[in-house]
């Protein structure tokens, strides 16, 4: 288990191929040289009792000086699943959080978003969900070998921190769409639809 607001402890035991930024051998690639891929995938605002949001401190271990920005918990659709059966797993590997399909809003939001990273790139087709739950311990015990190595750190945000702070959050826009997660009355027939927008820390076509 984890407090929340402490940082994550890395663990590179049994690293395995291909590396990730991060390990020892990892050779960045040339922006022009990195592979792109795409996926759908889920975001999951995670609200607790006292209307805070649980976000998590990504990073780009393959630039110095490091890249960290908060992002919420979520991740890649498997093939065969809904958004809501990914985004129930998801919770569960990241947080150790354990909820049914039938606890989350939404979907009410969906974008696409191009995320260029050190080593890669990924077209991101995301779906957004909210889910109310009571403050609780977060366990980083499934977390996947990547995600150990660039979690940084996990805290829990009002709305206030948030609007203050001069940490880069993903999405940006975070903020607007909290607030409509609580408007379904803007979202009657489906998730509204977002602009195509870019979120990474080295452009996916840096100039």
């Amino acid at each position: 288990m984890l407090p929340v607001g402490m940082p994550v402890a890395a663990s590179v035991a049994g690293v395995s191929s291909p590396l990730l930024p991060g390990q020892p051998g990892f050779v960045v690639p040339h922006p022009a040289d990195r592979p792109r891929s795409d996926r759908r995938a889920v975001r999951v605002f995670v609200v607790d009792e006292a209307d805070r949001m649980l976000l998590f401190l990504d990073s780009d271990l393959g630039l110095t000086p490091v890249a960290h920005w908060w992002v919420t918990p979520g991740g890649g659709v498997d093939p065969g699943e809904s958004d809501h059966e990914a985004a129930v797993r998801e919770l569960w590997e990241e947080t150790g959080l354990t909820i049914g399909a039938d606890q989350l809003v939404g979907p009410f939001f969906t974008r696409t978003v191009v995320h260029g990273y050190s080593d890669k790139v990924v077209d991101q087709r995301e779906v957004f969900l909210l889910v109310r739950v009571p403050a609780f311990e977060i366990d980083t015990s499934g977390h996947t070998e990547e995600e150990l190595l660039t979690v940084a750190g996990i805290r829990w945000w009002t709305r206030e921190e948030l609007a203050a702070t001069d940490d880069d959050v993903w999405p940006r826009d975070l903020l607007d769409l909290w607030a409509l997660a609580h408007r379904p009355e803007l979202w009657p027939a489906g998730p509204v639809e977002g602009d195509p927008a870019e979120e990474s820390s080295v452009p996916a076509q840096p100039s």
